[in-house]
């Protein structure tokens, strides 16, 4: 281990406030306690938790809490004397986290925080106040877990115009899916092992419906092009249409699925959205399986960058919320949207029917004469082109197939049109399955 300079572990120590003591705040105060020298080092003064604050006081957690002022009510902890930093990890857009964040940046005190939820719907608010009471607030562990994303987003590539910037931002569902094309396993039957595992929630909509990676994509987003991004607007979809024939037509065409975060920057304004793919199976991205997380990004200057890594877990998140406790302590924080807010105001992802690509589309029909010729008229009358039909070997003439359709990239708004009149169509059995197709 790393022995701390004497003048640095001799300094003023930062002192902290920890708000949740669940996997990540226990984590947190075993890598300050395990790494303290290593971090006084580069810190250039200790970091020390010195009072904390949770629900519970008899629950064991696993750590020895006994040194530390307990807070019942979490707001107690600005008003600390022995508390210079906020470190909030309750989580929660609303209720007690906000509250405490609130608090702390009105009375002048940091904040650090892995809050996604806090940052994507307030983070324009958030921000004012920081700036207006010069307390800094600092989130990188919101995005990513131990993937550095908002420092190579605000500082790394501070100089260079940024096009798009997303990626795979979730790892219960990255897992879900790269176990649904390795074992040919439906959805239902993977999101339970999954929270067997501990990979998923007992309820696990906030992932799987795709709000957890959109709170993350809106982050990013805002910061990659300097105007908060207004959550309500950008579209969201999650991964409970997939099914496990999907997964072989994808093989077949050359694709992997992912859920794809993705945000750009267009000459009508931002277009952000959250929702299963089709990615080429040679690109980077769709190598990237299990919990593991990857955030992609192109500049004008820099060209195209991936940085991969677990997106979520004790060790990583904690690892970056001490990252910026380092950056507390050292002075060198930069604004929330890497830009003072005078002047900035919250932007509306473009709606989705505007996008311009090319789509995957799976339906069960029935196998008899003409149903190919009225599913290409609909197509044609909506002004979609197809690029490429696959049919899955037919049991005999009356019985289901599934087909697949890939079309020439088309607008949404017209695809959207064609899929609800083929739904209508009698000889389709059931509701169609609509994949976007992007060549990451």
């Amino acid at each position: 281990m790393t022995s701390a300079p004497e003048n640095a572990a001799s300094a003023t120590p930062l002192r902290l406030g920890v708000a949740g003591l669940g996997t990540v705040g226990a984590g947190l105060i075993t890598l300050l306690r395990d790494n303290a020298s290593l971090i006084t080092a580069r810190a250039g003064r200790p970091v020390e938790v010195t009072a904390v604050a949770a629900r519970d006081r008899k629950r064991d957690r696993g750590i020895d809490l006994a040194s530390f002022t307990w807070h019942d009510n979490a707001a107690d902890l600005v008003s600390d004397p022995d508390v210079d930093v906020i470190v909030e990890l309750i989580g929660g857009a609303e209720g007690p986290a906000r509250a405490l964040v609130e608090a702390a940046l009105n009375a002048g005190k940091p904040v650090v925080t892995a809050n996604k939820a806090l940052i994507a719907l307030h983070g324009d608010e958030l921000a004012r106040l920081s700036e207006q009471n010069n307390a800094p607030l600092l989130f990188e562990a919101a995005v990513a877990g131990g993937i550095p994303a908002i420092k190579t987003v605000r500082e790394g590539l501070a100089a260079d115009r940024l096009l798009w910037i997303g990626g795979i931002l979730n790892g219960t569902c990255n897992y879900i899916l790269t176990a649904m094309r390795e074992t040919g396993r439906d959805f239902a039957d993977v999101l339970a092992e999954a929270q067997e595992l501990g990979y998923a929630e007992a309820d696990p909509s906030t992932d799987v419906d795709g709000i957890d990676a959109a709170h993350k994509l809106t982050i990013l987003a805002s910061l990659a092009f300097g105007s908060p991004v207004i959550f309500d607007s950008v579209h969201v979809e999650g991964i409970r249409h997939i099914g496990a024939l999907d997964f072989s037509f994808a093989r077949t065409l050359g694709y992997r699925i992912k859920l794809i975060g993705l945000a750009r920057q267009t000459e009508k304004g931002v277009e952000a959205r959250v929702a299963p793919c089709l990615i080429p199976e040679t690109s980077p991205v769709a190598q990237v399986d299990g919990v593991f997380n990857a955030v992609i990004a192109e500049g004008t200057f820099v060209g195209r960058l991936m940085v991969e890594g677990r997106g979520a877990g004790a060790g990583p998140t904690a690892s970056a919320v001490a990252a910026d406790l380092i950056d507390l302590a050292r002075n060198t924080t930069a604004p929330v949207w890497g830009t003072e807010t005078t002047g900035l105001q919250p932007v509306r992802s473009r709606p989705a029917s505007e996008r311009q690509g090319a789509f995957y589309i799976r339906l069960t029909v029935a196998d008899r004469p003409g149903v190919i010729a009225d599913i290409a008229a609909v197509l044609r009358d909506c002004g979609v082109s197809l690029n490429s039909m696959i049919q899955q070997p037919s049991a005999g003439v009356g019985e289901s197939v599934a087909l697949v359709l890939v079309t020439h990239p088309t607008c949404e708004a017209g695809m959207q049109d064609a899929v609800s009149k083929i739904t209508a169509l009698p000889v389709v059995l059931s509701p169609p399955v609509l994949v976007r197709i992007e060549n990451l």
